[in-house]
C-alpha cells in the first residue's frame, strides 16, 4: 500500500496541478479554434496535440489522488490565467508559452521539492517529469509565435520541403503554394516538411 496523501502540501499540490492541468487543456482547444479561422492550420494541429498532452498529465495527477488519498473533495486556492483572444493567434501563443514558463520554471520544480520532503519520491519524479515536458511546451509556443511575428511560417529565406497536411502533397520551394495543387485547400495546411524515422 502507498503512503496516504491525508493531510499533506503534496495532496494539495496534485489536485492544483490536476485543475491546472484541465483547465490549460481546454484553453489550448480554444486557441486551436482560433488558429484555424486565421488558417494556421499546423498550429492549431499544435495546440490540439498539447491539449491530449495536458489531458494525460492531468489523468497522471488524478491518479496518484485517487489511489493514495481517502479525502472525498479537496480545497485549493490558486489563480488561473483567463487570457483567450479571438482575433490573434499570436497573443495565444505568448498567453500559452508564459503558462507552460510558470509551470516549468517555478510550479513543478516547487511541488517536485514538497513530495520529496514528505517521502512521496514517485510523484516528485512525475512533477519533474511533467515540468521538462511544459519546457518543450513553452519552446515550441515561443517558435512559433516568433514565425508569426516575422512572417515565416509559409515563407522562408532558403528552400524547404512543405506538405500539405491535408493530401500528403509534398512542395519543394521557399513557400508554401497559395493553394495545394493536389487537393486545392489553402496555404494555410502546409507546414515545413522533415522525415524523421
Amino acid at each position: 500500500m502507498k503512503k496516504s496523501l491525508k493531510g499533506s502540501k503534496t495532496l494539495v499540490n496534485l489536485m492544483k496541478s490536476f485543475a491546472g492541468e484541465s483547465q490549460a487543456s481546454m484553453r489550448y482547444k480554444y486557441y486551436a479554434k482560433q488558429a484555424e479561422k486565421e488558417k494556421y492550420i499546423q498550429i492549431r494541429d499544435i495546440f490540439l496535440e498539447t491539449s491530449r498532452n495536458e489531458d494525460e498529465h492531468a489523468k497522471r495527477f488524478y491518479r496518484f489522488l485517487n489511489k493514495q488519498s481517502d479525502a472525498e473533495a479537496v480545497e485549493i486556492t490558486d489563480s488561473f490565467p483567463v487570457h483567450f483572444d479571438e482575433k490573434d493567434t499570436y497573443t495565444n501563443l505568448i498567453a500559452a508559452a508564459e503558462g507552460e514558463h510558470h509551470e516549468t520554471s517555478s510550479m513543478y520544480p516547487e511541488f517536485e521539492k514538497i513530495a520529496r520532503e514528505e517521502g512521496y519520491d514517485e510523484i516528485a519524479d512525475v512533477f519533474k517529469e511533467v515540468g521538462e515536458v511544459e519546457e518543450a511546451h513553452e519552446k515550441r509556443y515561443r517558435k512559433l509565435a516568433e514565425n508569426i511575428k516575422k512572417g515565416t511560417v509559409f515563407k522562408k529565406d532558403h528552400v524547404v520541403l512543405w506538405k500539405c497536411l491535408n493530401c500528403g502533397y509534398v512542395h519543394e520551394g521557399k513557400e508554401a503554394p497559395e493553394v495545394c495543387p493536389a487537393c486545392a485547400h489553402p496555404q494555410g495546411y502546409f507546414q515545413v516538411f522533415k522525415e524523421e524515422y
